[in-house]
């Protein structure tokens, strides 16, 4: 592995741990040549998710866009970076358990308002509200009503 800070081509792994969800191996390093550490990430390559979007184009899945979006739903709850991450971690194991190289990004978007549902009703109304493109106050309202009923 190249070192980051002075180039060299070796160096030594010092320790390696899973994550706490075992998908990945955090390596720590050691450069060989200036002896400065830092740490790697293995994590198992995943296939290749085309989203298909509303208008047809099609673009490669981005867990960090998936991230971004959920983090803006989250803004200001009480929910941690890491359930952020399990989120996404969740929706695309659930987007590759469909066997498919291609999947909507309608689709996505349920699985993410299902996991947000789980989480927090807040952060859930607000994906909602971006995903769904409410038209008027009555299907927003509606949506609502939708989720105090599943509530109860």
């Amino acid at each position: 592995m190249k070192c980051p800070y002075c180039n060299a081509p070796e160096s030594k792994v010092t320790d390696s741990r899973s994550g706490d969800d075992k998908s990945f191996i955090r390596r720590r390093r050691e450069c060989l040549d200036c002896g400065r550490r830092f740490t790697t990430y293995e994590r198992i390559e995943d296939i290749n998710l085309v989203i298909i979007k509303k208008d047809d184009t099609r673009e490669v899945f981005s867990r960090s866009k998936l991230i971004s979006g959920v983090v803006r739903a989250c803004e200001k709850r009480p929910i941690s970076m890491q359930e952020i991450e399990s989120l996404a971690q969740r929706v695309e194991q659930k987007a590759a358990n469909l066997l498919n190289k291609e999947v909507s990004s309608q689709l996505i978007g349920q699985f993410v308002m299902e996991e947000l549902k789980e989480l927090d009703d807040i952060a859930y109304v607000r994906f909602a509200s971006v995903y769904k493109s409410f038209k008027d106050i009555e299907s927003f309202q509606a949506e609502l009503e939708e989720l105090k009923r599943e509530k109860n």
